[in-house]
């Protein structure tokens, strides 16, 4: 249980005490609530499963003495733009004092987007970036509503953290909002909500877990989050390692699914202290074929080897992690750069074949060569730039196509070796 201590340790020092999670954590809502506002919206999500809880819900908003203004259904997957414009237009209509959220990361990051522009007004495409919405409250003066955002899935994180992607779903590209202005004001995690989760999401949103931990400890060596980076990584990659499969093997394990729970907060505290970089890039221009986590999982272990030169510490750390849990056989200890690289990779890759995950594109049905065309496309935009400066091995616009390239070619063949270092 040492990981499981210091998860919770973690987690105590990112938040504060302003965040309530654990099993069974729910009828505990209505008194956060009520102590930011008395008259709230509810946007909640409309999947099976979700009934029984949307009501414990609203019972102890009941019982707390906060209204219910009105309820609106929430977003579908990837947070589609309709569903962003959708709910900005009801949230206008309840007027509320206080926001509650109640889904996964595309009902959560809608509504921290559709608050946005409810407030401050706009086309969405003026926050997409870093620190704008930010600019636009000192502009303007005005303040965002208090947000209760109430976590359903071990994934994204999207309850804890300043991110909010928002997709159009016709051009099959995913943006981002970067302010820690929209990060929820209370954060809500009742982990027995995910014991029905299937297990498609269950393994895509623990990747996602690893995605975050993983690439922000990649882009903090030689930084002053390093050490704490590491702490996160170190706990938070060795929860999904060793639960992951106990749980897609008997999904109501109390054990599992409090693990993964911990170990994907800690990835959205990661995401706090430090950047995602390449893989997480890269996911975006796969939404229309993949869900984001399964993205970010298939595409890591290819980034791996391409930064590899630069992040030898971390990764002797995650592949001991891996070898401890039988991914691999390799002398992490004796091995550097490059071929480190290929080893901690490959420990991955057997991770997710042992999960179901396909890992290589070419598997995946709907994807084609333009997905590469479109992902080098967007790499170049200026929207994108802050994952390009914050991946270890520092890239430019002007590099995309020789370096992220082969990248991704090798991604969709699954061969390593086709992977180009920077000198």
């Amino acid at each position: 249980m040492k990981d499981f201590d210091q998860a919770r340790r973690l987690l105590h020092d990112f938040k504060a005490g302003t965040y309530l999670y654990g099993m069974g954590v729910l009828p505990q809502v209505g008194a956060t609530v009520a102590r930011l506002g008395r008259r709230a919206a509810l946007i909640g999500c409309q999947f099976p499963g979700c009934a029984s809880h949307m009501d414990a819900i609203r019972r102890s908003a009941r019982d707390a003495e906060a209204t219910l203004a009105g309820e609106i259904n929430g977003a579908a997957p990837n947070a589609p733009r309709e569903d962003l414009a959708r709910i900005t237009d009801e949230l206008r209509a309840l007027d509320p004092d206080v926001i509650i959220s109640f889904g996964g990361g595309s009902t959560i990051d809608a509504v921290k987007a559709a608050e946005v522009l409810r407030t401050l007004g706009g086309d969405i495409e003026g926050y997409f970036g870093a620190g704008l919405v930010t600019e636009a409250l000192q502009r303007s003066g005005k303040r965002l509503t208090p947000h209760v955002a109430i976590q359903t899935a071990a994934s994204s994180a999207a309850h804890l953290t300043k991110y909010s992607n928002i997709t159009d779903v016709t051009a099959g590209q995913k943006k981002l909002i970067v302010d820690t202005a929209i990060v929820p004001q209370r954060p809500v995690f009742d982990y027995a909500v995910t014991y029905d989760a299937p297990a498609a999401l269950t393994a895509d949103g623990a990747l996602d877990g690893i995605s975050h931990a993983l690439e922000v400890l990649y882009s903090a060596v030689g930084k002053p989050e390093y050490a704490r980076a590491a702490d996160i990584g170190a706990a938070g990659i060795s929860l999904v390692v060793n639960y992951l499969p106990t749980v897609l093997a008997e999904p109501h394990d109390r054990f599992g699914r409090e693990a993964l729970g911990l170990a994907t907060d800690l990835g959205g505290y990661a995401i706090m202290i430090g950047g995602t970089n390449g893989a997480h890039l890269t996911s975006f221009s796969l939404v229309d074929v993949l869900p984001h986590g399964r993205a970010c999982g298939m595409l890591n272990p290819y980034w791996t080897v391409f930064f590899a030169p630069a992040i030898e510490t971390p990764l002797r750390m995650v592949g001991d992690i891996y070898r401890a849990a039988g991914y691999t056989s390799a002398h992490i200890e004796k091995l550097a750069g490059r071929d480190l690289g290929l080893a901690v990779a490959e420990a991955m890759i057997a991770f997710a074949a042992a999960v179901g995950f396909p890992t290589r594109l070419a598997d995946v049905p709907g994807f084609s060569d333009e997905h590469i065309t479109r992902a080098l496309a967007a790499a170049r935009n200026p929207q994108l730039k802050s994952k390009l400066e914050n991946m270890p091995v520092a890239m430019t616009a002007e590099m995309v196509d020789d370096y992220m390239g082969p990248v991704l070619q090798a991604a969709k063949t699954g061969e390593l070796r086709g992977i180009k270092n920077v000198a």
